[in-house]
């Protein structure tokens, strides 16, 4: 029990360490596929519509092999991972200036709950599940911020939700 309660109170520690840090320290998010670059996902994929049962597409889609290696793009708190309807395999893990890193569509996850991960953590593998399912392998990934940027929003479709959703591509660098 106590070994459980120091682990958690590590954990807690931890992540605010990373979450100040992350204020001081200038943000670069890397690419989460491995040897993928910006020639590997659609740039106007972000926002597209009309897509499926969401409207709008609030990610980007990095295509790759089934199998290949899905790598944390920044360092931060694994809050969550697991099998969800849309997603399929996915995982959710809060980083720096409060933005939630969403990876989805994964063959398979190698990361588990209140873990912490480095920028290039190994976290899975690209694959197909959720409702990708038919669909050539990728990886879906969305940064959402915990903190509303009003100013973003717009009139086009869920406009208002862009105070949330950032744009994966503009954020990620090479």
């Amino acid at each position: 029990m106590k070994m459980k309660l120091r682990k958690k109170y590590i954990a807690l520690i931890s992540t605010v360490l990373i979450l100040i840090s992350g204020y001081l320290i200038p943000e670069s998010l890397m690419i989460p596929v491995q040897e993928a670059t910006s020639s590997d996902w659609n740039s106007n994929s972000f926002w597209y519509e009309p897509w499926g049962k969401s409207g709008v597409h609030k990610g980007i889609d990095i295509f790759s092999p089934k199998g290949t290696k899905v790598k944390s793009s920044s360092q931060g708190i694994v809050l969550f991972v697991g099998d969800i309807p849309m997603g399929g395999n996915v995982v959710f893990i809060l980083g720096p200036k409060w933005k939630l890193h969403y990876y989805a569509h994964l063959n398979s996850i190698s990361v588990s709950s209140m873990s912490l991960v480095r920028t290039g953590d190994n976290l899975g593998e690209v694959g197909d599940s959720g409702n990708a399912k038919g669909t050539p392998p990728h990886l879906h990934y969305s940064i959402v911020s915990a903190i509303p940027r009003i100013w973003r929003i717009d009139t086009t479709t869920q406009g208002w939700k862009k105070m949330f959703f950032l744009n994966p591509g503009d954020e990620l660098t090479n």
